[in-house]
């Protein structure tokens, strides 16, 4: 994870089909920069601003800009969790607002060292930044790849002072920029116009920032991450309510444009492979829909009169997978629902967004899986998860508890920091309730003592080593919880007593686990300048700079660690085949910026693990309904059953890999090709 570039591609959320900018010729006024007095006033002296970088609300760490008409000198740093970039930065800018001289030196997410340079010369600009070099004659903005988020907001001034406010970028591609609402924000006496502008070509979706009549940044971000002027954090949900309100209405177009029509006697899906996930085998057959049911299936089923028929060739029909470790974004619903993901489980997030958006995704307004809430229950500290909902005694929790279950949630999911005397609480008034609890292992408790507190779930495959690898000292609330297992990981023997007796504790008590090990794989296992191993399956079909984004690398690698991180990143799929082998139940989730592909990415490593293949997809598709108690309905192919359906060409029972090979996708009955999703997010259909 790093927040830099990243900032732009994954925590901005925004979407749709982009429209033309504006055009003289067509009689629509060119866009306007704000005032030009910002110029005057910067050529006589630097402004200097703050501003807050809020993590789910809180203040987690400032940016501090210095300013002037051709330069401007930035300091940036934060503290997400024990993690956190912390960079100073100098850029100097021509007559145009361009980029020519930039200097970004630091660390980034993971702590790793960050020394970006761009310079110009005779024959045009060069720049290395450790995870790419190059250089180019063309006139063009250069992208930082660790850049702080003032450079966003260079950018955005640079493009309305463009023609046709549209620029070249570097390393490629191209941005533009479009106007959005301007409103008119107080706080703590302060008042200040402001105006949101779109800028697009950089990510899936347009990324909103707020700018002031000065053409200062004012503010960027979503729920859970964001930056704001100082003294201005209480208006964030006012911005955040217009960006969401701007999604609604671009997502609403993608999700009328891309559902097919369906007749009165509903639709057949003609020589079909149907793959049975009870039995674990495929066989030829015909299923056909009617609303949003499943009414007939098999080998013998007949074409009702007046139905649509789709003739799939042999190719493999499944029932719609699960992602079962999300944190929902609106764009996320068009990410998900392409691969063929139609419910997920959401385990923590900004609450007011997420109902927001599973009203929208289960009305059909915009495309969307099912969606399933978790609420994150944590204590307060430095270490505090992303959540508003804090517990440091019982009648905290207790009313924890009962505010998730009051707005719909299923599950309770506590995180490092809750005080373990707690986890016995919560978990009787969470079952009392109906709803499962689950989580990270609180500071101060092993796995074991987790779910002998009666956690019914773990998330992370890490908390299962640090059972053997961490004392009940160890400050797991920090960093220490990754790298411990990725130092020493590879040392555990899963086939120790200690380890095989809790394993068979876990299958015992019915405990599910939630490894999410692609994040972790791609964490010990990403270099600098290589495609991250969860995205090299798709890298070449995402937009360039999502693709660059792909780039990062992982965890920094000590010198002469490199094997040893790799051995750790296998012993983790060790594990999964031991938990698989001992019977204890496992879902497929990914905790991942870009769902969908991220899930096709985690069912990959079981097989690589050693899971047979269909047993795979029984777990992404019925077994997690059957975790969720939503297996009257969904999770596999039956009569009377949601018809939440996914088209493959090809057989992913017996190659896993087919499974991105997606080409039509069912939830509910509505119908819907990804390649048109897909374009709506600039991704390119697979070949």
């Amino acid at each position: 994870m790093r927040l830099a570039l990243a900032a732009l591609i994954c925590t901005l959320a925004s979407c749709a089909p982009p429209k033309a900018p504006p055009s003289p010729a067509s009689g629509t006024p060119a866009l306007k920069a704000p005032s030009a007095t910002a110029t005057a006033t910067a050529s006589a002296a630097p402004t200097e601003i703050t501003w807050d970088q809020l993590s789910a609300g809180k203040s987690i760490g400032k940016m501090v800009v210095k300013r002037t008409e051709a330069a401007v000198d930035i300091t940036y740093e934060y503290n997400d969790r024990g993690r956190g970039e912390k960079t100073a930065t100098h850029a100097e800018l021509d007559d145009q607002g361009l980029v020519r001289v930039l200097d970004v030196t630091g660390n980034d997410y993971w702590k790793a060292a960050v020394d970006e340079h761009l310079h110009s010369g005779g024959t045009g600009l060069s720049w290395s930044n450790g995870v790419e070099q190059g250089s180019s004659t063309e006139r063009a903005f250069y992208v930082a790849f660790f850049g702080p988020p003032e450079l966003h907001a260079v950018l955005a001034r640079a493009l309305l002072r463009a023609p046709d406010h549209k620029l070249a970028i570097l390393p490629t591609g191209e941005a533009r920029i479009e106007k959005g609402n301007e409103r008119t924000v107080e706080a703590g006496g302060q008042r200040m116009h402001v105006t949101r502008w779109d800028v697009i070509g950089l990510s899936f979706t347009p990324a909103p920032l707020w700018l002031d009549d000065n053409g200062e940044l004012f503010a960027e971000g979503a729920e859970r991450w964001s930056i704001v002027r100082e003294g201005f954090k209480d208006v964030m949900p006012q911005l955040l309510a217009d960006q969401n309100d701007a999604l609604d209405t671009r997502f609403t177009a993608v999700a009328e444009a891309t559902a097919q029509p369906e007749p009165a006697a509903g639709y057949a899906l003609t020589h079909a492979r149907i793959f049975d996930v009870v039995r674990r085998t495929a066989s030829m057959g015909t299923i056909v829909v009617q609303g949003e049911r499943i009414v007939a299936s098999g080998p013998a089923v007949q074409v009702p009169p007046g139905a649509r028929e789709i003739d799939l060739a042999g190719k493999t029909v499944l029932p719609g997978l699960w992602d079962m470790h999300t944190h929902t974004r609106p764009r996320d619903g068009l990410l998900n629902v392409a691969a063929g993901v139609t419910s997920v489980r959401d385990l923590g997030n900004e609450m007011d967004l997420l109902l927001r958006v599973k009203r929208s995704w289960d009305s059909g307004e915009t495309v969307g899986p099912r969606l399933l809430c978790a609420g994150m229950i944590d204590g307060r500290g430095p270490y505090q998860g992303r959540t508003k909902v804090l517990a440091d005694n019982e009648a905290e929790a207790k009313a924890g508890v009962e505010a998730y279950a009051k707005q719909g949630c299923v599950q309770i999911k506590i995180y490092s920091s809750l005080n373990p005397a707690l986890v016995p609480g919560i978990v009787a008034d969470a079952h009392a309730r109906g709803m499962r609890v689950s989580g990270h292992v609180p500071f101060g408790m092993l796995a074991s003592d987790f779910v002998q507190a009666g956690a019914d779930e773990i998330q992370h495959v890490n908390f299962l080593f640090l059972n053997f690898l961490a004392t009940r000292e160890d400050d797991t609330r920090t960093p220490l919880r990754i790298s411990r297992v990725t130092e020493k990981g590879a040392t555990l023997d899963l086939a120790a007593p200690p380890v095989r007796n809790f394993i068979r504790d876990l299958a015992r008590r019915r405990t599910v686990v939630d490894p999410t090990v692609a994040v972790f794989v791609a964490n010990m296992t990403d270099r600098r300048g290589e495609i991250s191993s969860k995205y090299a399956h798709v890298a070449d079909r995402l937009p360039v700079q999502v693709r660059r984004e792909a780039l990062a690398g992982g965890l920094p690698v000590p010198e002469g660690m490199d094997a040893t991180f790799r051995a750790s990143s296998r012993k983790l799929l060790e594990m999964v085949k031991a938990l698989y082998d001992a019977g204890v139940t496992i879902v497929a989730g990914t905790d991942d910026s870009v769902p969908g592909f991220a899930l096709d990415r985690e069912l990959e490593l079981y097989v690589e693990a050693g899971i047979p293949a269909p047993m795979v997809l029984q777990i992404a598709t019925l077994g997690a309904a059957r975790v969720m108690k939503r297996d009257r309905d969904l999770g596999s192919i039956q009569p009377g059953k949601l018809a939440d359906l996914v088209v493959v060409d090809g057989k992913p029972d017996q190659n896993i890999a087919d499974i991105e090979r997606v080409s039509l996708v069912i939830k509910g009955g509505v119908a819907r090709d990804p390649k048109a999703l897909w374009e709506a997010l600039g991704i390119a259909p697979w070949k």
